[in-house]
């Protein structure tokens, strides 16, 4: 019998051979990405784009493991007050939902809010919007909050302010303005702040070599703020009176804030 003649091989799998494990996946190519960056001779650039890559996989890890407990993308609880990407500034009353600890619930919401239609009362997030891709991500996360809130429902967005640093960009650089001694002088880019239009590049972009930090990706004003709420279908977007009780007073300065109600 020649070999084009021979009987087809056959093999049963295990379903452990045929299922496929998103979490081995992205723990191999964590520790691959790992190897990577400790050989000296890993340049620059690749050594920037990799630290990215994991910083993306430890939120995947961590969404993973907060979808596997929801296979419907829904909690159980509905908490009438929810603060999204809140870090390490818990509000009290407030059940807080981070891609990264600590948090109530771990989860990525860029794709999709894990709440019930209707269900919330007051969605509140500071300093987050700019880290989410624009449009994609950022108006899926309008669209979301939409959904979620009950009518007359409010969500309270504050992120730093565009206009504000652009209103500043005239004029020489103050290297001890209360600007840059608010905002990065405990940061290793502070000697790198040379010029006004450096700051701009901090509020627009942020980034930075310093794995604590991640980048800005879309740079907002009030305008902005309106705009995109406005498309997501809430019925009126208006400045907010910043309130310390929830907000982070260190956030204040240089920032803007909006209450979007549904």
């Amino acid at each position: 019998m020649c070999a084009s003649d021979q009987p087809p091989e056959t093999h049963t799998r295990t379903a452990t051979e045929t299922e496929r494990d998103p979490a081995a996946a992205a723990d191999r190519l964590g520790e691959r990405i790992a190897e990577v960056l400790s050989d000296p001779v890993t340049t620059h650039g690749l050594a920037r784009a990799l630290r990215t890559a994991a910083r993306e996989l430890e939120v995947h890890r961590h969404h993973l493991a907060g979808r596997g407990s929801r296979p419907g993308g829904r909690i159980e609880q509905r908490p009438d007050r929810v603060q999204i990407g809140g870090g390490a500034h818990r509000v009290d009353g407030f059940f807080h939902i981070d891609a990264r600890p600590p948090a109530d619930l771990l989860w990525d919401v860029r794709e999709g809010l894990p709440l019930h239609d209707g269900s919330v009362e007051l969605l509140f997030s500071e300093h987050f919007l700019e880290h989410i891709d624009y449009p994609r991500s950022a108006k899926r996360y309008a669209a979301e909050a939409h959904r979620v809130l009950r009518p007359g429902g409010r969500i309270v967005t504050g992120v730093p302010d565009a206009a504000f640093a652009l209103g500043r960009y005239y004029g020489p650089l103050d290297p001890v303005g209360e600007t840059i001694e608010r905002w990065y002088a405990r940061r290793d880019c502070r000697p790198h702040i040379n010029t006004r239009l450096d700051l701009v590049n901090l509020v627009f972009r942020d980034q930075d070599d310093d794995p604590r930090y991640t980048p800005h990706l879309w740079a907002y004003d009030h305008e902005k703020l309106v705009q995109l709420f406005t498309e997501a279908g809430f019925a009126t977007v208006e400045p907010w009176a910043f309130d310390a009780t929830i907000a982070n007073p260190k956030r204040r300065w240089g920032s803007v804030y909006v209450t979007a109600t549904r």
